[in-house]
């Protein structure tokens, strides 16, 4: 375990120069709490390795934003950051539908490898170099990277209260934008969005068109439609109410 006057001083390092061999070497020092955290999720309708993927790209943004000045150790920052990541995955893909046996097989794979590739490199692997590593084509690999398992809402989670029910997590997002009332405000934090975002919103939301064909006009899955939908819903939530 890394000394705190020696991750204090490679923060700093870091914060100034940007370098990535010393955000990797961070990463690699405080690793073991994704490590952690991922099995204490584990075991809840989710499989660890997707866990761990999650807690992983978690520390890493974590690593990317933390100030040392803040005056708390860097445990004591990640650890509720990455644990609300975890629940923001529970939230995300509770309701997504299994895939074909063959989307399933391969991505554990892919996750096994992407878990590999980061422990050895203290980076995620590229769509190609996961393509030439599993022998898959690189659409069947962002296929099974898009692909999370699904999980009931009765499956047990750690909420602030203690363990708890998934359903507890997961805010209601059936209403989507009928309770914004406000709408010139809904449309300034709709301009807000990103390019695709706000295709996104007019194709699902003015013309009413599905998140299939969305996806086949932005050349993109229907689950990251649904994925950008959901996001763009709380987005605004969070902006509007």
């Amino acid at each position: 375990m890394i000394d705190p006057k020696e991750a204090e001083k490679l923060f700093r390092e870091y914060r100034q120069t940007g370098d990535i061999a010393t955000r990797n070497k961070l990463v690699e020092e405080y690793f073991y709490v994704a490590e952690i955290l991922a099995k204490k999720f584990a075991g809840r309708g989710v499989e660890y390795d997707d866990l761990l993927q999650v807690a992983s790209e978690g520390l890493i943004s974590g690593v990317e934003k933390f100030d040392p000045d803040m005056g708390v150790q860097f445990t004591t920052y990640i650890t509720p950051t990455v644990t609300g990541i975890i629940k923001n995955y529970f939230r995300d893909f509770s309701r997504t539908v299994r895939p074909p046996r063959r989307v399933y097989s391969l991505a554990a794979k892919v996750r096994s490898e992407v878990n590999e590739y980061f422990k050895q490199n203290g980076v995620k692997p590229t769509v190609r170099q996961l393509s030439e590593k599993i022998g898959a084509s690189e659409e069947q690999i962002i296929e099974a990277l898009e692909y999370r398992a699904p999980m009931s809402l009765d499956a047990k989670v750690q909420s602030e209260d203690g363990e708890g029910h998934l359903y507890d997590v997961i805010p209601d997002l059936s209403d989507s934008f009928e309770k914004f009332e406000d709408k010139e405000a809904l449309k300034t934090e709709i301009a807000k969005l990103d390019p695709t975002e706000q295709k996104v919103v007019a194709f699902r939301f003015v013309q009413g068109k599905s998140q299939s064909e969305v996806g086949k006009i932005l050349g993109v899955s229907q689950m990251f439609v649904s994925r950008a939908e959901r996001k763009i819903v709380e987005k605004l939530r969070e902006a509007l109410l």
